[in-house]
């Protein structure tokens, strides 16, 4: 311990005290300070029970104490609840923010050899207005139409947020008896959860984002519902089934329900199953069969980019790992020259690579063609990467990159040395056109490099821009919303 740190030579009452007086959010984030602080904020903040000894009575007591929550008399160090469970199953730890969240972390109980098992999570929840504008009336649905079920009173929690962390085989069905119990869930976070193979969310007509993060064993994501507008997911490439209920009338023209998603983190670096699908359809109770959003008679339609490209059409913030999108990119769609119905309405990019060779930038450059509207691209080269062979397809289809009149910056990471850093820039310079290109690089480290053009050349026919260190660049140009979750 640094014997400078008085604060944390302070007895744990004092400091205990001193944790309950911040924030929520602040209070977590003291246990990065040091080891010391790891488990204090659970020790001020968390109530310790000993007297239950099965995971299921646990959720009955956290069940208990969501109901209770009093946000408006709540006393100071009242925001959760830690269970030490029987027979070697560890602890459980509950906890509910400021913000209508509740967290359920299951991590102090991992097993070194997880078993398989499946999640069924069957929802509850208020049903969205189905006539509502999917902009325009977000905060009728919110505010000025809630469920017609009894309602709890005002002074209540109604937790819009929940947080499934190291869900295992010895959980899973308790967890499952929860969910139904949260009818204002709009947030769902499922993460870590070694074991887990198959996925299975349903009528999850009011979910507007879904986060499936870290769960290396799942071979199998299904989902149902009518409001997703936020779909974040980091693992393997595993088989996708989106079903999106429409029960709007066949006459009304503007109707926006189904999977119409605003925000996709395709995050799949690590590789895919060999029975990947996605299978992306919406089915409406006016017409018969399924209005399908697969529109491509490849041999393996759901396999096929143009499938993926319509679910995430309307996507503004969007990941995509591009040996993804050279696997599944279909030859009849019409990469080599922009078509105005495959436009994407991408404003900012997250492009996942192991390498920037030739053709994997032809492949870059080949997908921002699709994404006129751009403003922000952040490129990241991790030799982790799942590394697919060149496919060819790209070899001659970019000569001269389309120039994208709204792009602001373009961030790189990962590049290995200044001369690869140089060669990615000479691509990428010609999408500002004839405005001032802004490109930043940040090698390995936290220092940032910015592209400068030079007063004077060295030589001639030399290139005429180098990067530079420079400092508070991130002020204006943050990074990408996906790259920190």
């Amino acid at each position: 311990m640094d014997p400078n740190d008085f604060i944390s030579h302070l007895p744990d009452d004092i400091l205990h005290h001193i944790i309950s007086l911040l924030p929520f959010k602040s209070a977590v984030r003291t246990s990065f300070l040091s080891t010391l602080w790891k488990h204090l904020w659970k020790e001020a903040l968390l109530d310790s029970v000993h007297d239950v000894i099965t995971i299921e009575a646990a959720i009955t007591a956290i069940t208990s104490f969501v109901d209770d929550f009093d946000t408006r008399h709540r006393p100071r160090n009242k925001w959760g609840l830690i269970f030490e469970l029987g027979h070697g199953r560890g602890s459980l730890v509950a906890s509910i923010s400021s913000n209508s969240s509740l967290k359920l972390d299951f991590s102090a109980g991992k097993q070194e050899f997880p078993m398989p098992f499946d999640l069924f999570l069957k929802l509850n929840l208020a049903p969205p207005n189905r006539l509502s504008r999917r902009y325009i009336f977000d905060w009728l649905l919110e505010e000025n139409h809630p469920s017609q079920r009894e309602q709890p009173p005002s002074n209540t929690m109604r937790v819009k947020s929940l947080h499934l962390i190291s869900v295992s085989h010895l959980s899973n069905m308790a967890v499952s008896s929860l969910v139904p119990k949260l009818p204002f869930l709009r947030s769902l976070t499922i993460a870590k959860c070694n074991g887990l193979q198959s996925l299975q969310i349903k009528e999850a007509k009011g979910l507007r984002k879904l986060v499936v993060v870290d769960c290396p064993h799942l071979q199998s994501l299904s989902f149902e519902g009518s409001s997703l507008k936020s779909f974040r997911y980091r693992g393997n490439l595993v088989s996708f089934r989106f079903r999106g209920k429409c029960n709007c009338f066949p006459l009304i023209r503007f109707c926006e329900c189904g999977l119409l998603l605003d925000d996709a983190m395709i995050d799949i670096r690590q590789g895919a199953l060999t029975q990947w699908t996605w299978d992306f359809e919406i089915e409406t109770p006016f017409s018969r069969g399924l209005r399908k959003g697969n529109h491509c008679d490849c041999a393996n339609k759901y396999k096929c980019f143009n499938s993926i490209l319509r679910s995430i059409k309307d996507v503004q913030s969007l990941t995509m790992c591009r040996w993804f999108y050279e696997t599944t990119m279909c030859k009849k769609l019409p990469f080599s020259n922009r078509c105005p119905g495959y436009y994407l309405s991408v404003l900012e990019l997250w492009w996942i690579d192991c390498s920037m060779e030739r053709e994997s930038i032809n492949a870059l450059l080949c997908f921002l063609k699709l994404c006129p509207n751009l403003k922000r691209l952040n490129i990241t080269l991790d030799p982790k990467c799942y590394n697919l062979p060149s496919t060819g397809k790209f070899s001659t289809s970019v000569i001269v990159p389309d120039k994208l009149d709204d792009l602001k910056v373009v961030k790189i990471e990962g590049f290995a040395n200044e001369e690869k850093e140089n060669f990615m820039a000479r691509r990428l310079i010609p999408l500002f056109g004839e405005n001032n290109p802004v490109i930043i690089s940040k090698p390995n480290g936290n220092c940032l490099k910015h592209l400068v053009k030079m007063a004077k050349l060295e030589k001639k026919g030399k290139y005429p821009y180098k990067f530079e260190m420079v400092e508070n660049v991130d002020e204006n140009f943050p990074d990408h919303v996906h790259i920190n979750i």
